[in-house]
């Protein structure tokens, strides 16, 4: 189901001085009473009446300018933000059903936040912070809930380990994620393609040296591993169908299997796949051994 408005009150600009006027816009609109709020809702869920959706939402534009206000110190555009969580107002409304007795702004805050949310924890870093329950919770929670604990200390104050035993518990998490979510908060990202001096033209990422191999050495090696691979294969015919399935079994399956379970799998004892296993490797050893004597092996 996709809703569409006629209005385009639900794209907040991004220039200052119209963001002030859209605020003052959206200010402006009336509020519903609750009676008009359920017909609405009703209308649109059982008729899809895009008037009622149209008003329920723009009526509730101004909830979600203030939520997004609360999220001004990530540092990114209020307008992205506002945008964001209109997105997660008009994801409410088609959840949201009048007749279960609570207010559509109650029901709706909620897909308003995590809209915004979800979009800070992809803004706020090149490298994925994560979109688990306890992520979530500590990368909006952990210096909120460290300035409550401990009001004296400065933003920048190192974490101790009695700081962040006081933090897990707090907030319900593991330690070890309070250790790793406020180190990713401590480090900004930084382009590589900055200069290193004011007065200098040089990049770091001139700087930056691949310490793998070179893509002819890389081709090198792809070649020699497929033509052992096919070598393999073909010494591989030598053996028996179950000599085959042991070698299989025990030498290229991760985990291999026990000799318990491939002598229940063949009815034989333990030691004796033990034996068949042995002697299967001997004969693959020798027929790999006379394969490669062959004049350009390699083209088997």
């Amino acid at each position: 189901m996709t809703i569409l408005l006629k209005t385009n009150m639900t794209a907040a600009p991004s220039d200052f001085y119209e963001q002030q006027k859209y605020l003052r816009k959206i200010r402006a609109l009336p509020l519903l009473t609750h009676d008009q709020e359920y017909q609405l809702a009703k209308e649109w869920r059982d008729q899809q009446n895009p008037k009622a959706v149209e008003k329920l939402i723009t009526s509730h534009l101004r909830l979600v300018a203030k939520i997004a206000q609360g999220y001004r110190g990530y540092g990114l555009p209020i307008s992205d933000l506002i945008a964001e969580g209109n997105v997660g107002i008009m994801q409410a409304i088609k959840h949201y059903d009048p007749d279960r007795g609570y207010r559509f702004s109650t029901y709706a805050m909620w897909w308003i936040r995590a809209s915004i949310q979800d979009y800070i924890l992809q803004s706020w870093s090149l490298v994925k912070l994560g979109t688990t329950r306890a992520q979530k919770k500590l990368f909006f929670n952990l210096r909120k809930t460290e300035k409550k604990l401990h009001p004296e200390n400065q933003p920048d104050t190192e974490l101790t380990l009695e700081k962040v035993k006081a933090i897990a518990k707090n907030l319900d998490v593991k330690e070890e994620e309070v250790w790793l979510m406020h180190q990713r908060l401590a480090v900004k990202d930084h382009s590589l393609n900055q200069p290193m001096q004011e007065d200098n033209d040089t990049q770091w990422i001139e700087w930056i040296a691949d310490e793998g191999d070179n893509q002819e050495i890389q081709l090198v090696q792809q070649d020699e591993l497929k033509k052992r691979k096919e070598l393999f294969a073909k010494a591989l015919a030598c053996l028996n169908a179950r000599e085959h399935q042991i070698i299989v079994d025990r030498r290229l399956t991760e985990p291999p299997f026990t000799l318990e379970q491939i002598g229940e799998k063949m009815q034989i004892s333990r030691e004796r796949v033990r034996q068949l296993e042995n002697e299967a490797f001997l004969k693959l050893q020798k027929q790999i051994k006379r394969l490669v004597s062959k004049p350009g092996w390699h083209h088997i």
